[in-house]
């Protein structure tokens, strides 16, 4: 996903419900990904830090993590596993 994109996304409901939520947050730590992705994706390369990376990295495993699991059967464009990976930066149904 594009930066816009996902910032589109995570201004929506569907990008709010899901996922998991650290006891005390209100934010899942998938929206915070997100928000986190969007800054990273728009620096240049030699604004990188090695956090960055190491985001990155993390992001990459969740992604492979999760489509290894299989979406749904039925309905994957309206699932949660989707909206998940989309917060992520990642849209299952794009080639």
């Amino acid at each position: 996903m594009t930066p816009a994109e996902l910032e589109t996304f995570l201004a929506t409901e569907e990008s709010r419900q899901v996922g998991w939520t650290y006891e005390g947050e209100t934010e899942a730590v998938g929206h915070q990904s997100g928000r986190r992705i969007v800054e990273i994706r728009r620096k240049k390369k030699s604004e990188l830090t090695e956090d960055d990376y190491a985001h990155m990295r993390k992001v990459r495993g969740y992604v492979h993590r999760h489509l290894a699991q299989g979406g749904p059967k039925e309905d994957a464009a309206h699932s949660r596993w989707r909206y998940s990976l989309m917060n992520w930066s990642h849209d299952p149904l794009k080639a």
